[in-house]
């Protein structure tokens, strides 16, 4: 790029790249240019000259250079943009090829050339020159802002954490750092995803109409998930009338209260001179997992705990208040007013299953049900996570990767968790898991997260 321009004129020239980077040079004064794209490196630059011509009170002469070719141009300081009809535009028609010797000029025969002279169109100036009805030029973009144009000097490029997993991580306790693998890149990707904060509380629904397809720990190891990683706020609710066992499989506080407990005291815990800690009255905290639970009360029979719909309103108006995340651990009858107005307050949906047929089967149906419900319903379905765990030790990889494969045209994502002893029986606790069914139960809880 060499053209001269009069010495009256200032000379004008700028290049930009495929990246949206570049340079304009102005009377010897070199600007660079760093944008997203093309269309952005060329509004800044024509502004940037816009704005010498403006100062200079006439229209300023420019050679632009881009990875079409050469085009020269006449900018006013209004930002408009013509060709410049006193120079030749030179358009790239063929890859540049280091060390070709130059053709002879051939000069073209086409139809083009023999068609009259008023029927030939000028060649476009490609992203400089844009004419509106194919036969005046068009005026540029608005022309940008000072601020618009200038590159904060706050802008920093992150930089990535080294390796901390591997034999990269290895390598950096010994001083060399390393990048981090894809497969531990994918796992901070996880890690972010569930320790977001979202603007107002959400509520996840674990369901699944057959018993023993896996709620429970589904509801635990969520909840564990997002408060190990995302910090305190979260809580599991045993929203069940037939023997809940979401108590039974975590710690139990300083007391045996549970949900029925918690009822006559919804006015007081919503009134303005309640506090959070409060709640400890009613709750059950996880010391290692730093989630909540609010249990129900497996000993009676559902007769002597029966919970409406008017109920599960006002638990969860409680539960909105002090918790940023509501995970319901449900029941089986998908036909329980308490259970149909779990699902008017859900804003994910996640289906638990085994790899058992039955279950399987039990949760793709209470999908297609939701999805006729109604239109809510029926976009909770649609958005649905699955959980596949794999409860039996029998049972394959393959029947775990068959199930999944089933539900991919019922719902947003299926993830599977390896079989672990330490799910079987007892308190569920994730520090007790296999390393490799933690990070399963991290891609879950990621999974979940991007509903949210």
């Amino acid at each position: 790029m060499s053209v001269e321009t009069p010495a009256t004129w200032p000379r004008v020239q700028g290049t930009i790249h495929e990246d949206g980077t570049g340079e304009v040079t102005i009377s010897g004064s070199v600007h660079p240019v760093s944008t997203d794209s093309l269309d952005d490196a060329r509004t800044a630059i024509v502004g940037l000259v816009a704005e010498t011509a403006r100062k200079l009170g006439r229209d300023v002469r420019a050679t632009m250079t881009d990875p079409d070719g050469q085009w020269p141009l006449v900018i006013h300081g209004d930002g408009t943009v013509e060709p410049d009809a006193t120079a030749e535009a030179k358009p790239r028609t063929v890859p540049d090829v280091a060390d070709e010797p130059p053709a002879a000029p051939v000069e073209p025969v086409t139809e083009a050339a023999e068609a009259p002279a008023e029927e030939a169109e000028p060649e476009p100036a490609h992203g400089w020159v844009r004419a509106a009805d194919g036969s005046a030029p068009a005026t540029s973009a608005p022309f940008p802002t000072r601020r618009e144009r200038r590159q904060s000097f706050l802008t920093q490029q992150q930089s990535e954490e080294p390796a901390t997993q591997g034999w990269r991580g290895l390598m950096t306790h010994l001083g060399l750092r390393l990048s981090p693998s894809e497969a531990e890149r994918a796992e901070r990707a996880d890690v972010q995803a569930v320790s977001q904060h979202w603007p107002g509380p959400r509520t996840i629904a674990i369901v699944n109409g057959k018993g023993g397809a896996g709620k429970t720990p589904t509801t635990v190891l969520l909840s564990a998930v997002f408060a190990r990683f995302g910090g305190a706020g979260v809580l599991a609710w045993d929203n069940n009338q037939t023997r809940g066992t979401l108590g039974w499989r975590t710690d139990q506080g300083p007391h045996e209260a549970t949900l029925l407990e918690l009822l006559p005291q919804v006015d007081r815990l919503l009134s303005t001179g309640a506090q959070s800690a409060d709640l400890a009255h009613y709750v059950h905290h996880q010391p290692r997992d730093r989630f909540d639970v609010l249990r129900s009360k497996p000993m009676e029979l559902a007769s002597a705990q029966r919970i409406d719909a008017s109920d599960v309103d006002a638990i969860h108006q409680v539960a909105a208040k002090y918790y940023r995340l509501i995970f319901i651990d449900s029941g089986n009858d998908e036909s329980d007013p308490m259970w149909r107005r779990m699902i008017d307050h859900t804003d994910q949906l996640v289906v638990a299953t085994t790899t058992r047929d039955d279950h399987a089967e039990a949760g793709a149906l209470l999908l297609e049900a939701l999805a006729d419900r109604d239109e809510r319903a029926a976009a909770l379905a649609e958005q649905a996570i699955v959980v596949v765990t794999q409860a039996d030790p029998k049972a394959h990889s393959a029947d775990v990767q068959r199930v999944a494969a089933g539900y991919k045209d019922l719902a947003r994502d299926a993830i599977t968790i390896p079989f672990d002893p330490a799910m079987v029986d007892g308190i569920l606790r994730y520090g007790s898991l296999r390393p490799a069914t933690q990070r399963a139960w991290l891609a879950a809880g990621a999974a979940v997260a991007r509903g949210l």
